[in-house]
């Protein structure tokens, strides 16, 4: 039944009571728009039907004991919406909004019927490394510490730029980017990571998740088949696995990627590979798999996805060079983020794209993530060229270093235990704690995840292998006087646990 507008204001006193309190729906909200709300639900409910006429703002705002302001604010809102209408000198009535051949009816409250649910690839998507795993604790993979980040230096440079940002550096960009960070970034991997190429082929995009997706979508088509290691990086799986690819698993060794026998695995559209320090188990692809595996690119015709995600921390010897720097025939992809060097939260950064397929990409990274951000993308790359990230990167390798050297020495014990060795410890924020096949790596991570310690079961990341068990230990965020006594703890829980 509607409601006589007489009782209107007595209804919509009672609606606003039950928001005021602190568990109500619209707490905390401005008065006109808790009022939109109310009378929102009223009109929902069908409290009040079409042609009603609604009393005047100043009648309305008397009984409600409110300021004319709110009341008029709120009448606008609902107004504009569609939902009354008003006539000039007349007054404001319910409009008829419902579809024709229906009438309003009160809504019900939230049931449990059942709703279509994800789709096969939402579940595939959903199932596995959910976000609540990624809190910053001691020995978290993947995880850097920007505490000594130069925060004055970057707020400066920051500011900088945005005060002198021009229109178009507020627009999205169909360049690929800011043309000096482009160039900043072409001349440090020519540098530091021997890769052959132009800055015209630098795309910068919001990370390495981005830049999978973007060669997923530009490089296969879905259904079709990508090679990838086994364990493999979550966030790789996932950024291919919602592309609509195919996975084939192939197993890492000591040597890293293993290339499959001639016709066991088919012929892929992609091969996604992360040679300079595996994720998870920090193998290091040889130079003789490399080159092997750029024959069998060549030899099957597809594309190869370098993950590049850790190599400026390199503890023993020079940094590896990189496999797009022994590529001759400009199929590998080469993907970089400035994340693990800065901070996190930058979301920054890069593809090298494929030299003829460079206004491909950029046009499709328009089209499909409208990029952005310029005075940000100017600020790092006037940060790059004064000198400061060289700077916080040799600060980043010492402190690493000394951390590194720490829970080395603090997982000693454990090497005594049959079955039990330390891979991957030479480059990169993690090492792997490698375990004996019947260890129940899943069950010591979830011991150790209760005592505020977070590591990473190593079978988690297997996508077709059981053979494997270890724990993967970050050191990028432990501060130093965390190492030991979590190392301790750490080394009791697996002590326990093999017997």
């Amino acid at each position: 039944m509607t409601l006589s507008t007489s009782l209107l204001a007595e209804h919509l006193l009672a609606e606003l009571a039950r928001d005021d309190g602190p568990a109500g729906p619209h707490s905390g909200l401005p008065l006109n728009r808790r009022l939109y709300e109310a009378l929102r639900r009223t009109l929902l409910d069908g409290r009040l039907g079409p042609g009603e006429r609604l009393p005047s703002s100043r009648e309305l705002a008397a009984d409600l004991r409110l300021s004319r302001n709110t009341v008029v604010a709120a009448l606008e809102q609902l107004t504009a919406e569609g939902y009354l209408s008003s006539r000039v000198g007349s007054g404001t009535y319910v409009a008829d909004w419902w579809p024709q051949g229906t009438a309003p009816r009160p809504r019900r409250a939230p049931s449990t019927a059942r709703l279509p649910g994800l789709s096969a690839r939402g579940q595939t998507l959903a199932r596995r490394h959910n976000a609540q795993h990624l809190e910053i604790q001691p020995f978290t993979p993947g995880a850097a510490d920007f505490s000594a980040f130069p925060v004055a230096v970057w707020q400066r440079l920051h500011n900088k730029h945005w005060r002198q940002a021009r229109p178009d550096m507020l627009d999205y960009t169909t360049s690929g980017g800011y043309g000096p960070l482009r160039r900043a970034v072409a001349d440090y991997l020519r540098v530091s990571r021997s890769v052959r190429l132009e800055p015209e082929q630098v795309i910068i995009t919001s990370g390495t998740q981005q830049s999978l997706e973007l060669c997923a979508r530009l490089l296969a088509d879905v259904g079709e088949r990508v090679w990838i290691e086994d364990p493999a990086y979550w966030g790789a799986v996932k950024a291919l696995q919602a592309c609509g690819l195919e996975l084939q698993p192939l197993p890492v060794d000591e040597e890293g990627w293993r290339p499959p026998d001639e016709g066991s695995a088919g012929v892929p559209r992609l091969i996604y590979v992360t040679p300079s320090h595996q994720y998870p188990t920090g193998a290091v692809l040889s130079l003789a798999r490399r080159r092997a595996l750029l024959a069998l690119a060549a030899r099957l015709d597809t594309w190869v996805l370098e993950d590049d995600y850790d190599s400026e921390f390199r503890f023993d010897g020079a940094p590896i060079a990189s496999l797009a720097g022994l590529d001759d025939d400009g199929r590998v992809c080469y993907l970089g983020t400035f994340s693990k060097v800065l901070y996190p939260g930058i979301k920054l950064g890069y593809l090298v794209a494929p030299r003829a397929l460079v206004e491909d990409f950029r046009q499709a990274h328009y089209d499909l993530n409208r990029p952005g951000q310029l005075p940000l993308q100017a600020a790092l790359a006037e940060f790059i060229e004064l000198g400061h990230f060289a700077a916080a990167l040799r600060r980043a390798r010492q402190t690493y270093a000394q951390r590194r050297q720490q829970l080395l020495a603090a997982l000693q014990p454990l090497l005594a235990l049959p079955g039990v060795r330390i891979d991957g410890a030479a480059q990169g924020l993690h090492l792997c704690l490698r375990l004996p096949q019947q260890a129940d790596d899943g069950a010591m991570a979830t011991q150790l995840a209760r005592e505020g310690i977070t590591v990473r079961p190593l079978s988690a990341y297997c996508l077709q292998r059981r053979d494997l068990r270890g724990l993967i230990i970050g050191y990028g965020y432990a501060q130093p006087a965390l190492i030991a006594p979590c190392a301790a703890r750490l080394v009791a829980v697996v002590r326990q646990a093999l017997g």
